[in-house]
């Protein structure tokens, strides 16, 4: 629900798993919302125009170009940005190869990819380089030349693969039961 206070709006949504709110005129893109008035900085406006990927975050668990969305779309719903992905001082896998594949450079666009990576591993776990590919077309990198990249998000899928089909100490201590 938008309460409108002269002319600003209460906007309410989960963010990085916790409750988040502020006053937004209607016209006020996700993007800017998030970096001026919750601090969440590690979202990069780049084009303004939805082509470059360096606004994405997750709403709901899907990629969205934060400043083609506007504060109020934002209501009720579960938001992920690239704060989201370390824990207090330690990268994610995911982090950690792009370091390990030097996939980023200037580190201007790398926050989207990161998000928009972090999508396509959950529904696509094991991604061939064409996928791979096809997923990053919808980022604008100037430094890379996006092989680093590739290999950082092949290299996650393969080890989470083998993650998921090793049996944890508790499932093997049940199947000797």
């Amino acid at each position: 629900m938008h309460l409108k206070t002269d002319e600003l709006c209460r906007v309410i949504f989960t963010l990085n798993g916790r409750e988040r709110s502020g006053y937004a005129e209607p016209r006020t893109l996700l993007s800017d919302f998030l970096r001026h008035q919750l601090g969440a900085t590690g979202t990069r406006v780049g084009c303004e125009h939805g082509v470059c990927g360096a606004c994405t975050v997750l709403v709901d668990g899907r990629s969205s170009r934060s400043c083609l969305m506007l504060a109020v779309q934002a209501e009720g719903k579960k938001l992920q940005t690239i704060e989201s992905l370390a824990s207090a001082d330690t990268l994610n896998d995911l982090q950690q190869a792009f370091r390990k594949h030097h996939a980023l450079q200037c580190g201007f666009c790398t926050a989207g990819i990161l998000m928009s990576s972090t999508e396509f591993l959950a529904n696509v776990p094991n991604p061939t380089e064409p996928q791979v590919r096809d997923m990053l077309s919808g980022h604008l990198c100037r430094c890379t030349g996006y092989t680093g990249i590739v290999n950082a998000v092949l290299e996650v899928a393969e080890a989470r693969s083998h993650e998921v089909s090793r049996p944890s100490n508790k499932q093997l201590e049940n199947n000797n039961v």
